[in-house]
């Protein structure tokens, strides 16, 4: 298992066993984030920091990888009737700008000043969620997943305005980390446009795919893609999220506002620790 890659006549610098256990952890990560409606590229980048590679490569890799996962659990969820396509193109247009410009222009701010920055706006929004669920008295209907359909998106087009802002800010931010930054998104859209949190789950997932796929066209033009990789991981990031979103329509809102806010937090943890690896290697 410490053949190397390109032994393999793979153009990569990892090792098989690398390769692999982050193909076992992609299919994990990727059924979590199908369920609560995120790529998780978060805790996939840390990961593969961790192996060795290097942070563009990792960055570049991990954000297709995180596409693709976006891409299969979102179609499952557009199938169910999950998806609010005006959110999706009100934040998704911009995102795709942001993302394009700030995986160009991701040398101008610091990535640890950057990711600390993301870290403390997603633990709060994870403490926010887990006290939102906490307190709720859901309704009997409300309760069960298999009664009747998702509440539909925002009541109107007033809130639009607000979520291209949104899309172009964090398309920005995730293009210069190297992260979809769904974790930003989804609890915008559970506060600000007061969604359903089935529907978040779907759209969140299909504006994060084509962010992605616009943030990774950037470092794929400067060189700083690991194809081989690209193709294990993200083969068991699509497998994995196609079946995450399946669950996501069996579970109660209060089941989905408590493992969103768990996740979240595990999302703020693995930023912060890698704004802090990347601050200490200058």
């Amino acid at each position: 298992m410490n053949i190397p890659l390109e032994e393999l006549g793979l153009p990569s610098d990892l090792l098989l066993w690398h390769a692999v256990l982050l193909t076992v952890v992609s299919v994990a990560v990727g059924v979590l984030g199908g369920f609560v409606g995120l790529a998780l590229g978060s805790i996939r980048l840390p990961i593969m920091l961790f192996l060795g590679m290097p942070v563009s490569a990792a960055a570049g890799t991990n954000l297709l990888v995180s596409s693709l996962s976006a891409m299969t659990g979102s179609y499952r969820h557009l199938r169910e009737g999950r998806v609010d396509l005006r959110v999706a193109l009100a934040m998704g247009a911009p995102s795709v700008v942001g993302a394009f410009a700030g995986g160009f222009w991701s040398w101008i701010v610091p990535e640890p000043l950057l990711m600390a920055g993301v870290a403390l706006v997603v633990a709060w929004q994870s403490v926010e969620l887990t006290a939102l669920a906490r307190k709720r008295k859901e309704e009997a209907e409300e309760d069960d997943p298999a009664a009747g359909s998702p509440r539909p998106g925002p009541p109107d087009w007033r809130w639009l305005g607000g979520s291209a802002a949104i899309g172009l800010t964090i398309g920005i931010l995730g293009g210069a980390v190297g992260l979809i930054l769904g974790s930003l998104r989804l609890p915008a859209m559970v506060r600000l446009l007061k969604m359903d949190l089935r529907i978040v789950a779907g759209t969140n997932l299909l504006t994060g795919f084509a962010m992605g796929a616009a943030g990774w066209l950037a470092y794929a033009y400067r060189g700083e893609v690991d194809y081989p990789l690209l193709v294990l991981m993200g083969a068991g990031a699509m497998a994995g999220s196609y079946y995450g979103a399946r669950l996501t329509g069996r579970a109660s809102v209060r089941t989905l506002l408590l493992t969103m806010g768990w996740v979240l937090m595990a999302v703020a943890v693995a930023l912060g620790w890698q704004a802090f690896r990347r601050a200490a290697l200058g």
